[in-house]
């Protein structure tokens, strides 16, 4: 469940577990390409401030080719990511803040996930060899 409804989150955290598929159009372009579906678990919760903070693991596997040989290499990404959503103007040009419409009913993860796998997407892969 990326798609957390805001009402939802007045009884407290709303775990956040689901996979995305590697070719899902939503991921499109994400660095040297994902040869796994996305594994995404966490907890989003509503600030005081009327913000939402998700705390949450993305694993994966991203596959190209080794940049001296062309030989087939993979590489898997297992990090945490902490993530704020806000509608707060005052915010809207901060690079670590996600934009939310502050009228919004629900708190679409998966941009922001997609951004987030851009920002950890691995260089030209170099074999072991």
């Amino acid at each position: 469940m990326l798609r957390v409804k805001v009402r939802d989150l007045g009884h407290g955290p709303v775990s956040t577990d689901g996979v995305v598929r590697a070719d899902d159009p939503a991921l499109e372009g994400v660095g040297s390409g994902l040869s796994e579906p996305v594994r995404v678990s966490g907890s989003l919760q509503e600030t005081q401030q009327g913000a939402f903070f998700w705390r949450g693991h993305l694993h994966t596997v991203f596959g190209g080719s080794c940049r001296r040989c062309l030989e087939a290499v993979n590489t898997p990404l297992d990090e945490d990511v902490d993530i704020l959503f806000s509608g707060d103007p005052d915010l809207a040009e901060d690079p670590s803040v996600y934009p939310v419409d502050p009228h919004a009913d629900t708190v679409d993860l998966l941009p922001a996930i997609r951004e987030e796998l851009v920002l950890r997407a691995p260089a030209l892969p170099l074999c072991r060899e």
